[in-house]
């Protein structure tokens, strides 16, 4: 299924030039770039970056802007041979610089309104001078072929210090795209939106899935407010486009009773973070009935989808494994446990990395023996299902015995009066650690931590039980919707 496919990930857009000239390709506002004009563009792009001694194996930052020549450069690096370090451009200049450093970037791309990156790098702007030498390039030239080449290192969406990732293939993000088009219906007919920025993984992997395929990108990048997004979509026709929960729970709160706030969506898809079972299910209700959760990492591509299909019963999985992908539950010893029974997720297919980059601890622990482990908790029913439980690092360890805050969450937000919750380890010297749950409540709701814990002696064990209960407005999140839980910790004091 995977042998098709070109060596080059940008070799497949000569083809798109000749067969589909006049299809736009990229349109970014006012912009409009067709699959005749892109191909040339990405040639002389490659060239002009050639000329700036970037070339097979130079490692190049891009701290670009969600627009067309983002785009085009992250092509243009594939073309070359080069690959790719993301940069969040919303980082400071010294964060920039520092990654940069770490990872051995030779060369970092900017927009020209941003301040010099510094430093050793060589920092180029895209500016009117970078636009002159593009043009002064020539549309075509020799470049490397070869699949196994480094496409791009894909950042962990880590908060502090220097994050993790692993150096992706050009043959393992196409497999990545095969995944998209066997499992998810991506056809070169639809019409895309990018809506998350392009630095997050999912979404430049999503951004260019269907650009290899010779469909149409709309770039729509944040911030935005959720009617000017809704707006976008329904107006440009959009038949598929990818948001983290953050943005599908303000969605929620403009949907219009009695009809759907974006009907013509073919498919919406959401990753990064976990809906919970009845936000689903409003997804569903409220936004499109065409609502598809896509669970996966930064390492490994996607691994799971759940569907609208898929029964209410599997309201609480993340689905099912996408085609290729292998998963296991595991024990500490790394032999498998039977199916209900929670342990270390596995999973191993032709788009998973195999280490990480410069970092060979934590590739040791993550890549072993064929198998990435991301570091979550979760178990496989007998359907097939997989459910999430937590982050090996998040389970709680009460008295000596496991606690996962995934099932006392859930459990919270079965309560009428709980909008959000997050469950952590709460420092005990008596008993290593107890359970602290920070809850968000519901609009004219007042749950008390009294009615909280006897909600969940209903249908808890008592060790599972939180300790105590924290309201608060909201819960920290990052960019991508996943909660802090480290900022939640660091809330509060040790207990006797």
């Amino acid at each position: 299924m995977w042998q098709n496919a070109p060596m080059n990930l940008a070799d497949v857009f000569a083809d798109h030039a000749r067969t589909r000239p006049g299809m736009p390709a990229l349109i970014d506002g006012a912009r409009v770039i067709t699959y005749g004009e892109l191909d040339p563009l990405i040639c002389r792009t490659a060239n002009h970056l050639r000329a700036l001694s970037a070339g097979p194996g130079v490692l190049v930052g891009s701290a670009l802007a969600d627009n067309a020549d983002h785009m085009v450069v992250i092509l243009a690096l594939a073309r070359l041979g080069a690959p790719l370090l993301p940069l969040d451009i919303r980082w400071t200049t010294v964060e920039k610089a520092r990654v940069a450093d770490f990872f051995d970037a030779k060369l970092i791309l900017r927009e020209a309104a941003d301040p010099p990156i510094g430093g050793a790098l060589r920092d180029v702007a895209l500016d009117a001078a970078w636009h002159a030498g593009v043009a002064a390039q020539a549309p075509a030239g020799d470049f490397p072929t070869d699949g196994e080449m480094p496409l791009l290192l894909s950042l962990s969406s880590g908060t502090t210090g220097i994050p993790k990732g692993p150096m992706v293939s050009h043959a393992r993000f196409m497999a990545r795209f095969a995944i998209q088009r066997q499992s998810l219906g991506f056809t070169e007919d639809l019409t895309y939106m990018l809506a998350t920025p392009a630095y997050f993984g999912a979404g430049r992997s999503f951004a260019l899935g269907p650009l290899n395929i010779g469909a149409t990108l709309h770039l729509f990048p944040p911030p935005y407010t959720p009617e000017e997004l809704a707006a976008a979509i329904n107006d440009r026709r959009i038949d598929v486009t990818l948001l983290v929960p953050t943005t599908l729970r303000k969605l929620l709160e403009i949907a219009p009773p009695g009809e759907y706030l974006l009907p013509g969506l073919k498919t919406l898809f959401s990753t990064g973070a976990m809906l919970h079972p009845a936000e689903r299910r409003d997804v569903l209700a409220k936004l499109t009935p065409t609502y598809v959760n896509y669970y996966g990492s930064t390492e490994g591509g996607g691994l799971s989808v759940l569907r609208p299909t898929d029964p209410p019963e599997a309201d609480e999985s993340v689905g099912r494994p996408v085609a290729g992908m292998m998963v296991q539950i595991v024990d500490e010893g790394d032999r498998t446990v039977p199916a209900g029974t929670v342990g270390r997720i596995r999973y191993a297919g032709p788009p998973v990395a195999t280490g990480f980059y410069k970092n060979p601890e934590a590739s040791a622990a993550a890549f072993r023996d064929g198998w990435f482990y991301p570091g979550d908790l979760g178990k496989v029913d007998t359907q097939g299902y997989l459910h999430i439980a937590g982050r090996v690092k998040d389970v709680i360890i009460r008295g000596g015995v496991n606690i996962y805050p995934e099932e006392i969450e859930q459990t919270l937000l079965q309560h009428a009066g709980v909008k959000d919750c997050a469950v952590v380890g709460w420092p005990s010297r008596s008993r290593g650690e107890d359970i602290a749950a920070f809850v968000v409540p519901r609009a004219g709701q007042h749950p008390t931590t009294e009615s909280l814990r006897a909600w969940c002696k209903e249908s808890l064990a008592p060790y599972k039980i939180p300790r105590a209960v924290f309201f608060a407005d909201d819960l920290p999140r990052n960019a991508f919707g996943k909660v802090k839980k480290t900022e939640l910790a660091e809330r509060l004091t040790p207990l006797d």
